[in-house]
């Protein structure tokens, strides 16, 4: 779906505040309210865009996030799908270079790390190497970047 620059104006005024009034964003892109909730709405069901409560996982007791560096062997496509599906791994990436897929997951601690990797990752028929890289502390993370 290719966006006009009055569909663009929107997501970055939600980007701004989620929250924001139908009203108060026609207002900025001078629309009617109608017209926004209209919009945003196809923008939602077509898969462009999110509204979610992004949260810190350590305020709600998930204690240890990672990044895995994932080494396949046969289609990686089969194997990032089977990861997508596990509720723990958060983002899912097919890559070029020494890994072929890059997973990000948030567990409750070392223990649940743990578990995730040899009871769940390293199960995965396609799966031959994995490299954690253990959050020590986030420094930054933002989802609003511009659309202009």
């Amino acid at each position: 779906m290719a966006l006009d620059d009055v569909s663009k104006a929107i997501v970055e005024q939600l980007q701004t505040d989620g929250r924001k009034s139908y009203s108060d964003i026609g207002r900025a892109v001078e629309l009617s309210e109608a017209a926004v909730r209209q919009r945003v709405q196809k923008l939602i069901e077509s898969g462009v865009m999110q509204i979610v409560a992004v949260t810190d996982p350590m305020t709600l007791g998930f204690n240890r996030q990672a990044m895995i560096g994932i080494r396949t062997s046969g289609d990686a496509r089969i194997v990032a799908d089977r990861l997508s599906a596990i509720k723990s791994v958060e983002y899912v990436v097919l890559t070029a270079g020494s890994f072929d897929i890059m997973v990000e997951v948030v567990c409750r601690d070392d223990e649940g790390l743990l578990e995730l990797l040899n009871g769940t990752i390293r199960m995965i028929p396609g799966v031959v190497d994995t490299e954690v890289f253990t959050y020590l502390q986030l420094k930054k993370q933002q989802y609003n970047w511009g659309t202009m």
